[in-house]
C-alpha cells in the first residue's frame, strides 16, 4: 500500500505539471520526498538479495557462520553508505528549491485558477477562472524529544534537553467548507528526526530481538540514537483567520489568527543510527557512527497537535507505536516543540 502511494503521488505531480504548464514549489518538494523513498526502497531490497545470497552460501557450507555474519555486516554497511549519499543528493535539491522559493524564482501554487475535472474526457473542461481552496506550506518544527515508558517521562533514562527533534516537510490546506473558513484539511509529507541522549554513560545495544541501554566500558563524551522518518502527517485545522470582502468578492484568509490542529502521522522509518564521541588512549577524539536495524519498527503511527498564531505553533505528537519492535517493556516516542507554517 505505501509503495502503491508514492507511484500514485508520482503520477499525479507528472500529470499537473503537464496541465498546468509549470512546476510548483509544491510538486517539486513531493518528487524529491519520492526520490528519497525510492532510493531508499532500493538499496534495502539489494542489501536483503545479497543477504539471501549469504545465507545460501552457508546453507551449503561453502563459507561459516562467522564468515557469512561478516560479509552481512559489509554488505549493510555498504548499502547504509549507499543510502546516505543518495539522499545527501537528492538534499541538495531541496535546498536549492527552498533557496529559490526564498528568491521568489518559483510559483508557490497556482492561485488564480481552479482545476476541474471530469472523468469522462469527451466533457473535460480544463479550468475557469475563480479561488482555489487549497493553498501549500513549508514546515519545519524543532523541540525536545523524549521516550515515555509506561506512559510516563518522569525519570526518564535520557537527556531531557539534550535529547531532540526536528521535522521539515511540505503541507497543503484545503478549506472542507465552501462558504465556511473554520475547518480545513491539512495533509502532506514530512522528514522525522527523532534524537535520544541517554543517561550516566549509556548506549544502545542489540541482544537478539531486544534493544537495551547498557554502560559503556568507556567514557563517552556523547551518546546519541537517531530515527529517520518519512511520514504523512494528516490534521483537521481550525482556522479562525475569517474572511473579508473585497471588490464585492469574498476572500477567505488562512494563517492570520489563531489556530488548532488535531490529527496524526503515519510513514516508514528511512534509518537508525548511533553516534558516540570518546577520547581513545592516545588522546585522539573520536567520533563513531553505526547505522543499523537496532531492532526499530520499521512503521510508525502515533497522535499530533498544534495550536498557535498566524506561522508559529505549539507542537506535540506521541508515537502511538512502540520504538522498539519485541522489548520486554514498549517505550513510546514523545515530542514537545514549535512548528513553523510557512505560506
Amino acid at each position: 500500500m505505501r509503495n502503491f502511494t508514492f507511484y500514485l503521488a508520482g503520477f499525479l505531480i507528472l500529470f499537473l505539471t503537464q496541465v498546468y504548464g509549470q512546476e510548483t514549489f509544491e510538486s517539486r518538494a513531493k518528487t524529491i520526498a519520492i526520490k528519497i523513498e525510492s532510493a531508499t526502497k532500493e538499496e534495502k531490497l539489494a542489501l536483503k538479495n545479497e543477504v539471501e545470497a549469504v545465507n545460501i552460501e552457508l546453507e551449503k557450507n561453502q563459507i561459516t557462520k562467522e564468515q557469512a555474519d561478516e560479509k552481512k555486516a559489509k554488505l549493510a554497511e555498504v548499502r547504509a553508505k549507499n543510502i546516505e549519499t543518495r539522499v545527501a543528493e537528492v538534499q541538495k535539491e531541496l535546498n536549492s528549491l527552498v533557496q529559490e522559493k526564498v528568491d521568489g524564482k518559483i510559483a508557490e501554487s497556482d492561485s488564480s485558477r481552479t482545476f476541474i475535472f471530469h472523468f469522462d474526457p469527451k466533457k473535460y473542461k480544463g479550468y475557469k477562472n475563480g479561488e482555489s481552496r487549497t493553498t501549500s506550506q513549508f514546515v519545519f518544527a524543532f523541540g525536545l524529544n523524549n521516550l515515555a515508558t509506561n506512559k510516563a517521562v518522569a525519570n526518564s533514562d535520557y537527556r531531557y534537553w539534550g535529547s531532540h527533534f526536528y521535522e521539515w516537510g511540505v503541507t497543503w490546506n484545503t478549506r472542507i467548507l465552501k462558504n465556511n473558513n473554520l475547518l480545513h484539511a491539512k495533509y502532506g509529507m514530512s522528514l522525522m528526526y527523532n534524537n535520544l541522549r541517554p543517561t550516566e554513560n549509556r548506549l544502545f545495544v542489540e541482544n537478539g530481538n531486544q534493544t537495551n541501554l547498557e554502560v559503556s566500558a568507556t567514557h563517552l563524551s556523547d551518546s546519541r540514537f537517531r530515527n529517520v522518518y518519512l511520514v504523512v502527517p494528516m490534521h483537521l485545522e481550525f482556522d479562525f483567520s475569517g474572511k473579508t470582502q473585497k471588490d464585492d468578492k469574498t476572500i477567505f484568509r488562512t494563517h492570520q489568527s489563531f489556530r488548532v490542529g488535531l490529527g496524526g502521522y503515519v510513514g516508514g522509518n528511512i534509518k537508525s543510527k548511533q553516534i558516540l564521541c570518546y577520547e581513545d588512549e592516545n588522546g585522539n577524539d573520536v567520533r563513531q557512527k553505526s547505522k543499523g536495524d537496532y531492532n526499530v519498527n520499521d512503521f510508525i503511527y502515533g497522535a499530533s497537535a498544534y495550536i498557535g498564531y498566524k506561522s508559529l505553533s505549539l507542537y506535540a505528537k506521541y508515537d502511538l507505536s512502540p520504538l522498539f519492535r519485541h522489548n520486554v517493556v514498549d517505550q513510546n516516542n514523545v515530542s514537545l516543540g514549535l512548528r513553523f507554517d510557512f505560506n
